[in-house]
């Protein structure tokens, strides 16, 4: 009988999980992210720099960049846009805070606030504009004489109806004046550049926060039909239904479209993504003497089916030197339960859960944790699994399977000593997993 493989070996094998994290995780930094990019020399040339910031990240974003723009050259006081939880304050910055996921009064205003500035920005000025994610719920400026509650509405009516989020941006970019390549067209003729923060995987600039500052290539026509093929063109203000028909009619100007020239002076740069942290957790791992495969750059579907082809994947492997497993995405979780969790949770205990039907042997510790440090209404950022977990939670007398089919992986995880908890990380590149394997002995 082969014996079991040491324990010291287990919580070594976490440590380095929770490395690997670490470092995916400082990889989207977003003061570090922005300090990287910019350097005082790239402002020679502009006579002066308006500074806008929105979205989660949007203050240690303008932290950065106000302490790298030369002083003379900041353009009054910047502005930055964020979610009340996230607002501190910024030198030389002015802080406004406002709501998220739903927009309130205080984002509109700042939405006005930040139109105001770019629009009065001259030719040899330059407009840096700092987008992380949230950007879009957290500067809403309705179109025309559409009122926020009714675009509200719109929005609502679309996610309610099983909408995808391509055809629900394309909706908002027609009901804005900020998404959609609105921003660069208030810019113009000034430069405008913007540095990014994905919270999107693929990275479709024009996804991000509603793409403000990059071309839209939907229409009006498109619009209208993402409403009517959802079934809610009916449902939806009259107000926004007579802004979408002038629209198509042209007696509203359409969206920015690629090739137009208010994107001659328009330039953008990927400071942090999803992509970014997977490929800086390939390097810890290997630094810490892993091999390494990318199990997946763009992890989607169903939290526990996901976990459940992973242990499969890994049962097959043939591990002959310790191996890093590595993958980032973001799932989903089809909620049945009334129980407590986020989809990270939910991953790590369905994962233990696999491995132990499928008899994933030796040494492993699968870790799955959510970017930002809140996976779900919880205060956990995920969860870390091990060959031991399922008999922790057993002797902690909970029913690990029972509460994975109650949506309750918060419970499972706290009982067998399994939560992450990192605290609010202060950006959101999506989630990332970590599974690493040691030779059986």
């Amino acid at each position: 009988m082969k014996p079991l493989p040491d324990q010291t070996d287990l919580v070594l094998l976490r440590q380095d999980a929770l490395r690997i994290f670490q470092a995916g995780i400082a990889a989207a930094d977003p003061y570090q992210a922005v300090k990287h990019c910019l350097a005082p020399k790239l402002f020679d040339g502009y006579s002066q720099i308006h500074l806008i910031a929105f979205g989660k990240a949007a203050c240690a974003m303008a932290q950065a960049a106000q302490e790298i723009i030369p002083a003379e050259k900041l353009a009054d006081r910047g502005i930055a846009v964020t979610n009340y939880e996230n607002v501190s304050s910024v030198d030389n910055v002015d802080v406004i805070g406002a709501a998220h996921p739903l927009p309130d009064a205080a984002g509109l205003k700042a939405a006005q606030l930040i139109a105001e500035r770019v629009q009065n920005a001259q030719q040899n000025e330059l407009v840096l504009v700092l987008v992380s994610g949230g950007g879009s719920a957290l500067i809403p400026y309705p179109a025309g004489r559409i009122s926020l509650q009714e675009k509200i509405a719109t929005t609502d009516l679309l996610l309610a109806s099983g909408a995808a989020i391509n055809q629900v941006n394309c909706v908002r970019k027609h009901l804005s004046q900020l998404k959609g390549g609105g921003l660069a067209r208030m810019a113009a003729p000034a430069s405008l550049h913007a540095l990014i923060l994905s919270d999107v995987l693929g990275d479709d600039l024009s996804a991000i926060a509603s793409g403000p500052t990059v071309a839209d290539g939907t229409t009006y026509a498109d619009a209208i039909e993402v409403l009517k093929a959802n079934g809610v063109w009916d449902q939806v203000p009259s107000n926004v239904r007579q802004h979408l028909e002038q629209g198509e009619l042209s007696h509203i100007a359409e969206t920015p479209k690629p090739g137009d020239a208010i994107f001659n002076n328009t330039g953008h740069t990927l400071v942090g993504s999803n992509t970014i942290s997977v490929n800086a957790m390939l390097q810890a791992a290997q630094k810490l003497g892993y091999e390494t495969e990318l199990y997946s750059d763009h992890l989607c579907g169903e939290a526990r089916e996901e976990a459940e082809k992973l242990a499969t994947h890994a049962k097959a492997l043939t591990v002959n030197q310790p191996i890093a497993l590595l993958a980032g995405g973001e799932t989903t979780v089809t909620l049945k339960g009334a129980g407590r969790g986020g989809r990270n949770q939910e991953m790590a205990l369905a994962f233990a859960i696999a491995a132990k039907q499928q008899g994933l042997t030796g040494n492993w510790a699968f870790l799955s944790g959510g970017t930002d440090g809140r996976d779900g209404p919880t205060d956990a950022a995920g969860g870390i699994v091990d060959r031991d977990t399922i008999k922790r939670m057993t002797q902690a007398g909970v029913n690990p399977t029972g509460l994975l089919e109650n949506n309750d992986s918060y419970t499972a995880l706290k009982a067998s000593g399994d939560l992450v908890n990192t605290g609010a990380t202060g950006t959101n590149v999506a989630d990332l997993q970590i599974l690493l394997i040691q030779p059986a002995p």
